[in-house]
């Protein structure tokens, strides 16, 4: 990683709980809240379909460079 990439990711971990602000006005006075329960998974868990879909991600990473050797032969066949 050079310089300017060490830079520039310090520069916005520092400046994202900046961003991360509540400007909202706290002069309102309701404070009623509404929950909604929508479960129409039909008892599926999905978290272990997301486990499977990043397992199956894991078989595309980069394999690490190999070197080759080449040595030149001097007789001919």
């Amino acid at each position: 990683m050079n310089i300017k990439t060490a830079l520039l990711l310090g520069t916005l971990v520092l400046a994202s709980p900046a961003l991360a602000q509540d400007t909202t006005d706290t002069t309102a006075t309701d404070t009623a809240t509404t929950t909604t329960d929508n479960n129409n998974d039909d008892g599926f868990n999905w978290g272990w379909l997301g486990l499977l879909g990043l397992a199956g991600l894991a078989g595309l990473r980069r394999e690490p460079e190999r070197e080759r050797i080449v040595t030149p032969t001097t007789a001919q066949r």
